[in-house]
């Protein structure tokens, strides 16, 4: 599904990597040498020109991650719902102001002005400790995959990382069906910017979250699971650890969380019937 604008973009994209200039010390020598690094860059993002928050991330794929972040967050319901976006450079970062529905536009000016009577916020963009930790329903149960499978898709996922593989600091989401291969892969500097382009190349690609499973090149916080849950995700493989907070979000939300999925190993920590 293409992604509606109702404006068109104005914006020349930064690069997402850049050479720079540096010292390496090897085996007792040192030396001149090139380097590749990510680009991080600020992103204020605006719904209907109101701003909403400002992120660092990969200048790229940033219509995807509009509306990932706006669908696994909840302030949209639906990819129509998003009308369109416009993006632009400023001398510090980029601008983008998202064209959204009225009636979401209307809760999420609802719940900014609920916001801006309060003294602070110790989670940005929660007032209450159920809002920073949701309750959601349980997803489905429709998905069965091999340990094999998931063991090869994570063996895959390095060789689809081409922005990690010429800098080294970025982060990677993927999705994979139920045989293992590969459908959608997102990089970013920031480990929830990447779920969130996934998410919106998802919805875009109109594929199903009920037939595969999530990678993830990070550890397995609760904002991952929260994420996946929200948009219905039954398996969740990180290469890293899980949280605590994470394990019991799984579980309540029947997510299958898997961790430490390197080499010839992965931990299943909850709901396992869906690996065989």
């Amino acid at each position: 599904m293409n992604l509606p604008r109702s404006f068109p973009v104005t914006m020349d994209q930064p690069p997402t990597q850049m050479s720079v200039s540096a010292q390496r010390w090897e085996e007792g020598l040192l030396s001149q040498s090139n380097e590749n690094v990510a680009t991080e860059t600020a992103l204020a993002l605006h719904y209907n020109h109101r701003p909403h928050m400002v992120v660092m991330l990969t200048p790229q794929d940033i219509e995807e991650f509009v509306l990932g972040f706006s669908l696994s967050e909840g302030i949209l319901h639906s990819s129509d719902e998003l009308q369109g976006v416009r993006m632009r450079t400023l001398a510090d970062g980029l601008e983008c102001d998202a064209a959204i529905a009225l009636e979401r536009y209307a809760e999420l000016d609802a719940h900014q002005r609920r916001l801006a009577s309060r003294s602070g916020c110790g989670v940005c963009g929660a007032e209450t400790l159920g809002q920073a930790v949701r309750s959601l329903p349980p997803v489905p149960d429709t998905v069965r995959m091999t340990h094999a499978a998931l063991q090869a898709a994570m063996g895959e996922l390095a060789q689809r990382q081409p922005l990690n593989a010429a800098t080294g600091a970025v982060h990677a989401a993927a999705w994979v069906d139920t045989d293992g291969n590969i459908c959608l892969v997102r990089e970013d500097v920031g480990r929830h910017n990447a779920l969130d382009k996934l998410i919106g190349a998802l919805s875009r690609a109109g594929l199903h979250t009920d037939r595969g499973a999530l990678l993830l090149t990070s550890r397995a916080s609760h904002e991952m699971v929260q994420k996946a849950a929200a948009l219905g995700m039954q398996i969740v493989c990180a290469i890293s650890a899980p949280t605590s907070l994470a394990i019991r979000q799984a579980q309540q939300t029947r997510v299958t969380l898997v961790g430490f999925a390197r080499g010839a190993r992965h931990t299943i920590y909850t709901h396992p019937h869906r690996l065989t």
